[in-house]
């Protein structure tokens, strides 16, 4: 088994995504259907290019009105698998015939819903391997391909070895009967018996024609109208596949379109409250742009004023009290303050020696009164104004 999945993960280790994915799945399918064969070939699609594909060619056993069959099918794994479905084909033998129907077209292809509607993880090659065998136990894809039969004899019953043919769309044998526009007469199957093993895994081997004869007056051909009605029913049937499938994709696409629509609508609004509230918020800035370049011009005509007035104004013209009291305040502080600053500059006057100390002593002892009295002052005029007695 791990050699197995070696050889897979060689085969499969250049352009496949998710190789450790397919290995195991393709590796669970070869061990329960060990007729199918694992294949590395060239697929060519419908546009006209080819790709090199994996693809589990061999029989299946499906078991049809008592009997089993090995029916040949291909399953082309495309490269992004398991996110995309595979490609199923049924590869008839030369001694074989496509029968056409709701699940096999002309060319062999499958068509199934478990396929239409693929999703992983929830899909999987063995179930759908398991699904194939169940729709072709009910409809078969293929019959035995009709043979040119010698004159009637008795049909002799089968022995133990015979073999028998996948029934075709409406097999018979016994005497005649009308034309039946969606049968073929004249290609006798035993009621009994099934196709033999297969001999070596991964090959059909064809039936065997039994011994089977028809007598003189049987009609083994076909009439034109018996073949325009069966073309008719395939190609209808196909057209109405085909029709039920277009009509899906459409309807998918409708929905998605609708639905994309009601996602363009709803952005479309969520812009237009966007621009509507980014305008709001350009005029407010454009009006605040205006009022700061107003309030600019304003404080440089201030400033300039300004400017123009203490070149030519009196410091003490220029702080007016507003009110008698607090005009008393302020000469009083500014007094007490240069009587201050008088005694600082005799105390360096005596420091230096331009004035002895008796002198010192005696004008900052009349200083010192006065600054006495301006501060006491100071004190009241400021508790009668409402201020704090400190400053």
């Amino acid at each position: 088994m791990a050699a197995n999945e070696n050889a897979l993960r060689k085969m499969l280790a250049k352009g496949y995504k998710y190789r450790d994915l397919t290995v195991r799945e393709i590796t669970n399918v070869i061990t329960q259907y060990k007729d199918l064969k694992p294949l590395m070939d060239s697929y060519v699609f419908n546009d006209g290019s080819s790709r090199e594909l994996m693809s589990l060619t061999g029989t299946v056993p499906v078991s049809y009105r008592g009997n089993t069959y090995n029916i040949p099918i291909c399953v082309w794994l495309l490269d992004t698998y398991p996110y995309n479905p595979p490609i199923c084909f049924v590869k008839p033998t030369h001694t074989m015939m496509i029968k056409t129907g709701k699940h096999v077209d002309a060319n062999g292809k499958v068509y199934l819903p478990y396929l239409h509607e693929w999703k992983h993880p929830q899909s999987d090659l063995f179930s759908l391997i398991q699904v194939m065998i169940m729709v072709f136990g009910e409809e078969p894809p293929v019959f035995s391909r009709p043979t040119t039969q010698a004159p009637y004899q008795p049909f002799q019953a089968a022995s133990p070895t015979s073999t028998a043919y996948m029934p075709g769309p409406a097999a018979s044998y016994g005497p005649p009967r009308s034309p039946n526009p969606s049968s073929f007469q004249g290609y006798p199957y035993p009621a009994t018996g099934s196709y033999p093993a297969s001999p070596a895994p991964g090959h059909f081997t064809p039936p065997v024609s039994p011994s089977v004869t028809t007598g003189p007056s049987r009609d083994a051909t076909i009439g034109e109208d018996t073949i325009r009605a069966s073309l008719v029913s395939a190609v209808s049937d196909k057209l109405r596949w085909r029709m039920k499938e277009e009509m899906d994709r459409a309807q998918a696409e409708l929905d998605a379109l609708k639905k994309t629509e009601e996602d363009l609508k709803r952005g479309h609004q969520r812009l237009e409250d966007m621009i509507t509230r980014i305008g709001q918020e350009m005029t407010d800035v454009d009006r605040n742009i205006e009022l700061l370049k107003q309030k600019d011009e304003e404080m440089k005509a201030a400033l300039e004023k300004m400017d123009n007035q203490s070149e030519s104004s009196d410091i003490d013209d220029v702080i007016v009290p507003t009110a008698p009291l607090y005009r008393q305040i302020l000469n009083l502080y500014a007094e007490e303050n240069a009587i201050e600053d008088t005694i600082f500059y005799l105390g360096e006057a005596l420091r230096r020696g331009v004035i002895d100390l008796e002198v010192f002593l005696k004008h900052v002892r009349v200083l010192s009164r006065k600054q006495f009295q301006l501060r006491a002052l100071m004190q009241k005029a400021r508790k009668t104004a409402g201020l704090s007695e400190t400053y």
